[in-house]
């Protein structure tokens, strides 16, 4: 489990997260089935698979953007589908892909964003405000931005503001999708370091099997839209199932310096059990 602390932004309890037996569909096309994961209090989960897996997709469903044809997600106990929206954002906050719109907005205010579902219509930021969205901003390593127009940060800048709106929020459940992505590799430690220090629980979406190793408490590896494996990093990552999964040859042992699973890919080794494309 994760040690705790992180200045203002911890102040929230974490909550327990179960998806029990979710399908989700796009049209007549299935992307994720009968889907099961759970996420207690206070745990990292880390999501991992290839592209086109359902990651995103199921994702959507427990930060309720897109609704189960089958299956409930429940966030402490409670059924997020049936909780009113603004009940939700209370204790859910969500970082997705490409989020960032071009706001015309200065970084400070992206950020206060995210103090939205703690407030009445019209009621102004408090000093408690001020200095949540300093702290999250200073988590992310983005105070220096502090004053810059939104729009004209580059990727990574705005990635860093869009966590950092999320921490503001002080969620007790926090969904990440590819978190780390056009962060260079200081700002990738940096953000699942400060991620890993929150009271809160956290589910996120990695392609970096090493970082999610890592930092995760235990892993759900998905495949073609169902759990391909599940349990701590050390149990999932096996060569086997790289082959199984990814179509790559890959050796995994326990990192000399952090004790974590490590993996090194093989190139140009053939995967021994990889599946043929569309044998599945």
């Amino acid at each position: 489990m994760k040690a705790h602390g992180a200045g203002g932004l911890s102040g929230r309890s974490a909550v327990g997260l179960s998806v029990e037996g979710v399908s989700l569909s796009a049209g007549a096309r299935r992307l994720v089935r009968e889907v099961s994961l759970s996420a207690r209090a206070g745990e990292t989960i880390g999501l991992v698979g290839p592209n086109g897996s359902g990651k995103s997709t199921l994702l959507r469903a427990v930060y309720r953007v897109l609704r189960p044809d089958s299956g409930r997600v429940t966030v402490d106990g409670a059924d997020a589908w049936s909780v009113p929206v603004r009940q939700l954002a209370r204790t859910v906050a969500a970082v997705v892909q490409d989020g960032g719109a071009d706001f015309e907005l200065t970084v400070r205010e992206v950020v206060a964003m995210g103090r939205t579902p703690h407030k009445r219509f019209l009621d102004g930021d408090t000093a408690e405000d001020a200095a949540l969205i300093g702290d999250a901003l200073a988590a992310v390593d983005a105070a220096h931005l502090a004053d810059r127009s939104f729009d004209r940060l580059s990727g990574g800048e705005r990635q860093r503001v869009l966590i950092a709106r999320a921490l503001a929020q002080r969620p007790a459940l926090l969904v990440l999708d590819e978190p780390t992505n056009h962060l260079d590799v200081r700002h990738q430690l940096d953000i699942l370091g400060a991620l890993r220090r929150l009271s809160a629980t956290v589910l996120l979406a990695l392609h970096d099997l090493n970082l999610a190793a890592y930092f995760c408490d235990r892993l759900y590896v998905l495949h073609e839209g169902t759990v391909a494996a599940a349990g701590t990093p050390a149990e999932v990552l096996t060569p086997r199932l790289l082959a199984e999964v990814y179509g790559v040859a890959a050796e995994v042992g326990a990192h000399p310096e952090t004790g974590a699973p490590h993996v090194t890919f093989l190139p140009g080794r053939t995967a021994a059990g990889a599946s043929a494309p569309g044998s599945r």
